[in-house]
């Protein structure tokens, strides 16, 4: 397939509300994954999408900054969207795109949200760690990225959170990517796998051992490998945002 610009690319992991999973992953065990948050996005167009995002601190939430929009509603604690559960939802005061990101080139897709509230820890609300700012994972790791993204192509999106397993792939497996950077990205998911992330699953974290190490960014298609922000590199940038407000 010829490379589609990152706008396009986007487009593909950015869910409109009414079509949006995860392609290849299982439904997780309601409430298991207690960091993730669903956003709901109006844009400046005034259309709705929907992103992925976690939990950090009780008032703030990691995301893509792609998923930015005129508004934002965060839901914390949903297992299946279309019902009525014992959910958080906390509207978004004031969003951090990364004051560096670039649509063209895709870099720096990071964004935090701060939240009108603190968020009550519960068994169904928590918080997702960090790496250190100089940890580098390296390629061969399995890690696990969950969603509410379409499962399948020219499916509408999954109700409730999905979730699956990606191998961390060396850089050369993204070389088809030609604004790929290995020090701000990880190149995510086997090209001989048929799992992967998709529309919707944009902003949601991709975490290994217990913590979580990328953000969903970009794809050429359906097939792996994805591209994810590196979290490591911008502890830096976060810790400043969080510290001044």
């Amino acid at each position: 397939m010829h490379y589609l610009p990152p706008p396009l690319l986007f487009f593909l992991l950015c869910s409109r509300a009414e079509a949006g999973k995860i392609i290849g992953g299982t439904e997780c065990k309601p409430h298991s994954r207690p960091y993730m948050a669903h956003l709901e996005i109006v844009t400046s167009q005034n259309n709705l999408i929907s992103c992925g995002g976690f939990l950090i601190r009780r008032n703030f939430v990691l995301t893509a900054a792609h998923c930015a929009g005129r508004s934002i509603m965060v839901t914390l604690g949903a297992h299946n969207i279309t019902k009525k559960e014992d959910t958080q939802k906390i509207e978004v005061v004031k969003q951090f795109p990364h004051p560096n990101f670039d649509y063209i080139f895709a870099h720096h897709d990071i964004m935090l949200l701060k939240l009108k509230e603190k968020a009550n820890l519960t068994l169904a609300v928590g918080t997702l760690p960090l790496p250190p700012h100089f940890s580098f994972i390296p390629p061969g790791r399995m890690c696990r990225v969950a969603g509410w993204g379409i499962t399948e192509v020219e499916k509408l999106g999954s109700k409730t959170l999905q979730e699956v397993k990606l191998r961390l792939m060396d850089p050369q497996a993204c070389r088809h990517f030609n604004t790929f950077d290995h020090n701000l990205q990880l190149c995510v998911g086997n090209p001989k796998k048929t799992k992967s992330v998709f529309k919707g699953d944009s902003g949601g974290p991709l975490v290994c051992a217990g913590v979580a190490q990328g953000i969903v960014s970009y794809k050429q298609n359906e097939e792996p490998p994805s591209v994810f922000t590196r979290l490591s590199h911008y502890q830096p940038w976060i810790n400043e945002v969080l510290k001044k407000n």
